[in-house]
């Protein structure tokens, strides 16, 4: 399989992905306080928006890689 399909079909999948999911969230573990040896640390959860715009450039790039390289078989 050529590598222009495998990246297409990449980019279709994480376009789509995009659209649907907004954004995603993830939790990090953060040091609050730290004197000496003692250190105090938080679980913080953090969300990431996905641009609409960027889902749709994937999704179109990947749909032309796709294109080109069924082409050129």
């Amino acid at each position: 399989m050529k590598a222009s399909i495998v990246v297409g079909c990449l980019l279709i999948v994480l376009g789509a992905a995009g659209l649907v999911y907004k954004s995603f969230n993830y939790s990090s573990e953060e040091t609050v306080v730290q004197i000496g040896e003692l250190k105090a640390t938080a679980e913080i959860e953090k969300e990431v928006e996905v641009p609409t715009a960027l889902s749709l450039v994937a999704l179109a790039a990947g749909l032309a890689a796709l294109f080109i390289g069924m082409r050129s078989k």
